[in-house]
């Protein structure tokens, strides 16, 4: 009889989103009318940029002509993608191959999809508070989970310990759900003890192009040692409005190398076996984004999503509540007032003044306590959300 995963029993229910939308669901039923102001979701609102519209027009043009017609695409993704991602980085400094670069469908999938690289029996390390989904990944392949808990000491960043015992170390950097940013001595600590353990980082940087600050790393491998232990997974979702198109892309070093196997050909055999690639008219899209005019408008949209956090953060002062993120990263992590749960300020939030956000507590244990605030809506919903909370908490 054929037997399933039966890891999949260990997974738990999703508590945190469930209940989020049971909450306000309740609620907007009896309470019918309501204009509920959600800061809790991670989606973007603002559309694609011009340019990539444009992109996507004329590469489904392309498609309705013999001449230009494309079918299957490389399955590691098309040169002029893979060109124009390795050009983008180079032009931050970093030195990267076009043939290091794997063009992906989001972010989400390839922190999946990237597990098949390793065996089992390794350990993953979480760093918590967490986004869910690296947990869950792992528990479905039967990986034990190694958790380190981080804190305000540290500021949501912390370093490893010499005797930490995993394989695998998820950063995320800026992060979710913190908005915490690793500076570059704290990422050094981590490549340092990859490289001496022989531990491979997993290096989410899916919120990247939020980092302003000069000084602060967006890649891990502007970590000197990084190309021999790092593999970083990005997407263009909240950098360039892709959450509905899905694109994205992971850079493997030619150098990284775990047991006489080297991890880049590992992974051009598993997507040429396993994908069929991306196809041409999103690749099109998403090369759009890396030309000069893609990077000028969206700028733009960024910049309204950090206008967004800055309403928050300066309410947040005013009211004397504590937090991390927001100036470097589009969400912001506060301290729940008044010594409340993270369920208890959801329900007054909502209950009082109708305003959505997430509670820490779903992010692990450690979370509990805090509170998640997207800045991803529209400006005068967060302008409007900012005002309740000052009347409120004032």
């Amino acid at each position: 009889m054929l037997k399933p995963n039966a890891h999949y029993a260990e997974l738990k229910d999703s508590y945190l989103f469930y209940n989020i939308a049971q909450k306000t669901k309740a609620y907007c039923g009896a309470h019918p009318g309501t204009r509920l102001l959600r800061l809790g979701i991670g989606d973007v609102s603002l559309p694609l940029a011009p340019v990539v519209v444009k992109a996507l027009h004329e590469a489904a043009d392309d498609q309705a002509r013999k001449e230009t017609f494309h079918g299957y695409m490389p399955e590691p993704g098309a040169p002029f993608l893979r060109e124009a991602i390795a050009a983008h980085y180079r032009s931050r400094g970093i030195s990267l191959d076009a043939e290091e670069v794997f063009v992906s469908s989001g972010a989400s999938d390839e922190l999946g999809d990237i597990l098949d690289l390793f065996e089992r029996e390794s350990a993953a390390l979480v760093i918590e508070p967490a986004y869910p989904a690296y947990v869950d990944a792992n528990v479905m392949a039967g990986r034990r989970i190694v958790r380190l808990a981080s804190s305000e000491d540290d500021g949501f960043t912390p370093t490893p310990a010499a005797d930490l015992d995993a394989d695998l170390v998820y950063l995320c950097s800026p992060n979710n759900p913190t908005g915490a940013v690793f500076s570059r001595e704290k990422l050094k600590a981590w490549v340092d003890w990859a490289n001496e353990r022989g531990a491979v980082i997993l290096f989410d940087a899916a919120y990247e192009a939020f980092v302003a600050d000069p000084v602060l790393p967006r890649s891990i491998f502007e970590i000197d040692g990084a190309r021999t232990c790092a593999i970083e997974i990005c997407s263009l979702s909240k950098t360039a409005g892709f959450t509905g198109t899905r694109l994205g892309y992971t850079v493997i070093p030619k150098t990284l190398e775990r047991g006489g196997m080297n991890l880049r050909a590992m992974w051009v055999r598993n997507r040429t076996t396993k994908t069929n690639g991306v196809s041409y008219i999103l690749q099109k899209a998403g090369a759009a984004v890396f030309t000069p005019e893609g990077q000028r408008q969206i700028r733009e949209n960024l910049r309204v999503y950090q206008g967004n956090a800055k309403i928050l953060t300066d309410t947040f002062d005013g009211l004397g509540i504590r937090y991390f993120g927001g100036k470097n990263a589009p969400y912001v992590w506060a301290r729940c007032p008044g010594g409340m749960g993270s369920w208890e300020f959801f329900d007054l939030l909502l209950a009082q003044i109708q305003v959505v956000g997430t509670p820490g507590a779903g992010f692990g244990e450690c979370g509990e306590g805090y509170f998640r605030f997207s800045m991803f809506g529209s400006p005068e919903d967060t302008r409007e959300a900012a005002d309740r909370m000052r009347r409120l908490l004032g």
